[in-house]
């Protein structure tokens, strides 16, 4: 009698154990930063402790927002771009000497100094939408402005050295937010979660249910269509695309995405993805491997550990890197 009192006992409190045991559920929470929509993903059996951890993701987007957003009225870089000269801390020095590797690495097409040129084409709030195109004139004394390298960097110092230059973020600090924002998560237990601000993305393991997470390719041509479909496990992505922002005159579209040698849009691709474990890298290299040749983008995919890319051509040719797992849709 007692061996069999005893296994039900354990056969009961098994059950309380089990009934105990909480559901794991998904808990979203979307805000607006950059000038787009970041949405986070937990998943959780705790509902309440996830969207107070959500919360501390979306306080760090606005910190990095706030602080270095060139386009925010008294951020670090701002008050660069007005006064020429300004005293960064330690993650500022670090932003833009990250900034200046994937100039380096890019040959010196990736620069963040185009707003001359961005404006010229009509790309700013600032300007009104282009209906002609810019002269050659015009587009030339624009060019003059772009020059990162006139960018100097002494200890915490940071100064521009042409006083019609100014920086602009927009191709890497939202990027930068989302990985500073899965490191929060990271640190406060999140195992399975997800981080997207449109074309830049940070998944922390894996889904709920242990299956990757999976996104979808669009279309260049018609985004509303996927191309395909890429796995991602702890991993990040960059998008940069012709289908993003563009100005339309005469009927053709002319995207935002410039070349600095002809001052004209990149014209040889539709679109770059770029899959590694660092979303601020992601969102750079995506720019940089646009405005690159192709062969020199698939070198140095197929070279470096953890990184990979999808490009679609002018011609709609899907290529990508020889470790990517992409599913192409039939």
């Amino acid at each position: 009698m007692t061996k069999s009192r005893n296994i039900f006992l354990l056969f009961l409190l098994f059950l309380l154990l089990l009934g105990c045991e909480k559901k794991v559920e998904r808990v979203d929470e979307e805000k607006f930063a950059f000038g787009t929509f970041f949405k986070v993903t937990i998943f959780s059996n705790n509902a309440k402790g996830a969207k107070g951890k959500i919360g501390l993701a979306f306080k760090e987007i606005e910190r990095i927002d706030e602080k270095y957003n060139s386009k925010v009225k008294g951020s670090l870089v701002d008050n660069l771009n007005k006064t020429k000269k300004e005293i960064f801390d330690e993650e500022g020095v670090y932003l833009l000497k990250e900034v200046k590797k994937t100039y380096e690495l890019s040959e010196k097409k990736y620069d963040i100094t185009m707003e001359p040129l961005m404006m010229v084409w009509g790309f700013s709030e600032e300007v009104e939408v282009r209906t002609v195109l810019p002269g050659e004139e015009e587009l030339k004394k624009a060019s003059e402005n772009v020059d990162f390298s006139k960018v100097e960097i002494e200890n915490n110092i940071v100064s521009i050295k042409n006083s019609d230059m100014k920086i602009d973020t927009g191709s890497f600090l939202k990027g930068y937010a989302v990985k500073k924002a899965a490191e929060k998560l990271r640190e406060n237990g999140v195992t399975n979660g997800f981080i997207s601000a449109i074309s830049s993305i940070e998944a922390i393991g894996t889904k709920g249910d242990g299956t990757p997470w999976k996104i979808g390719i669009q279309n260049p041509d018609n985004p509303s269509e996927i191309l395909g479909i890429v796995e991602l496990n702890n991993q990040s992505m960059g998008v940069s695309g012709n289908y993003q922002t563009y100005v339309e005159i005469d009927g053709k579209r002319y995207h935002h995405i410039l070349d600095k040698e002809t001052n004209y849009p990149v014209q040889d691709k539709k679109m770059v993805v770029v899959v590694n474990k660092n979303s601020f890298e992601a969102d750079m290299y995506s720019t940089a491997f646009f405005l690159m040749p192709i062969d020199k983008v698939l070198q140095k995919a197929n070279s470096t550990p953890d990184l990979d890319v999808l490009i679609v051509d002018k011609n709609n040719k899907i290529i990508v890197s020889e470790n990517l797992k992409f599913s192409k849709k039939d």
